[in-house]
């Protein structure tokens, strides 16, 4: 049996993928759904996440996703994994966050990234370029000040509601992003699991350059993975066919399409497959955490003692809504949550 160290926490993020055969509508208010049960099952928080003209994705606007999931529960923490700050202007951001911490006090969390948008078109629509990733730190700062009432980008300018309340806020990052957490004294959001020596060497970096802040006196590390769990690891493994074949599809067409059923990629895309787009989906398949609930556990164990993460924060998409809850139950089973009530 698996043991975790006091206190470790699991959350989900939940990117409101669509499924073939429906709408984004139905998309979002699965995702809703999602988060009632992830409430019920015990986990800590519940964030949502952000993606522009993607046919697969239905999350474009974080923040309103979020105060749909924060009014339809009572008890998760709910946030963003994450707003993309470079496609932005900070005020707005605080003002958004400001105004879901006023309306579900105590219940907030702001993730954000350094990523803009996913092509050219869509980055020109949004008025940003790949070189405003650049300025992150920089946005960061003015971010954070309109909630203190000390930034200095726009003197004699409030943000409303949100100078004076506290939202914490937490960094998703790779690499060089790392860095900026750190600097800024911020709790870190890192992955994936699959390279465990970059992430590993990522969170060495954070936590040797961190630099205490109002915001967090030491480093706080959430490592963020896909998992998948169920009866049997081939049922398991079966779960990542869809994520994976909708990214061999996107990187060979250009498109990150709806999730299709695993009998429908058996069926027709891996008869069609070019060699390219088998690598890619082989890889998508490989390495994630998966299998039973003991499995999964064990590597979850061994995952949080190599990087002394406080959190970690799990995703999974997949065609099955039903099969995806029942991963969820399990994994829940799996790390020892209490459910909300019990």
């Amino acid at each position: 049996m698996s043991t975790f160290p006091d206190g470790i926490r699991f959350s989900v993020l939940d990117r409101s993928r669509t499924r073939e055969g429906e709408d984004a509508p139905q998309a979002l208010r699965d995702t809703v759904r999602l988060a009632q049960e992830v409430e019920a099952l015990g986990y800590h928080r519940f964030w949502v996440s952000e993606h522009h003209g993607v046919p697969g994705v239905a999350g474009s606007a974080p923040t309103v996703l979020a105060a749909a999931v924060a009014a339809a529960t009572s008890a998760v923490r709910v946030g963003t994994g994450g707003v993309m700050l470079p496609n932005h202007r900070p005020l707005v951001v605080a003002e958004q966050f400001g105004v879901l911490e006023a309306l579900f006090p105590g219940r907030i969390d702001m993730g954000v990234g350094r990523s803009v948008g996913f092509t050219d078109g869509i980055r020109r629509a949004l008025g940003r370029a790949k070189e405003d990733a650049d300025r992150f730190a920089e946005q960061l700062t003015e971010l954070l000040g309109w909630f203190t009432g000390e930034q200095a980008a726009h003197p004699q300018v409030h943000a409303r509601p949100a100078e004076g309340l506290r939202v914490p806020p937490f960094v998703l990052a790779t690499g060089e992003g790392a860095g900026i957490a750190a600097a800024a004294g911020l709790p870190l959001v890192i992955g994936d699991l699959r390279r465990r020596d970059r992430l590993l060497a990522a969170v060495d970096t954070y936590r040797a350059a961190f630099r205490p802040s109002p915001w967090a006196a030491e480093p706080y590390v959430v490592v963020a993975g896909t998992v998948a769990v169920a009866a049997t690891e081939a049922e398991a493994r079966r779960l990542l066919m869809p994520e994976a074949w909708s990214l061999a599809y996107s990187r060979t067409r250009g498109v990150f399409p709806p999730l299709a059923a695993p009998e429908r990629i058996e069926e027709t895309a891996m008869t069609s497959m070019t060699e390219k787009q088998r690598g890619f989906y082989e890889s998508g398949l490989d390495g994630h955490l998966h299998g039973t609930e003991e499995q999964v556990a064990e590597g979850l164990e061994r995952a949080v003692k190599e990087t002394g993460a406080q959190e970690v924060l799990v995703t999974t998409s997949t065609y099955d809504r039903t099969a995806l809850s029942d991963s969820y139950r399990r994994l829940a089973r799996a790390v020892g949550l209490t459910p909300r009530g019990a």
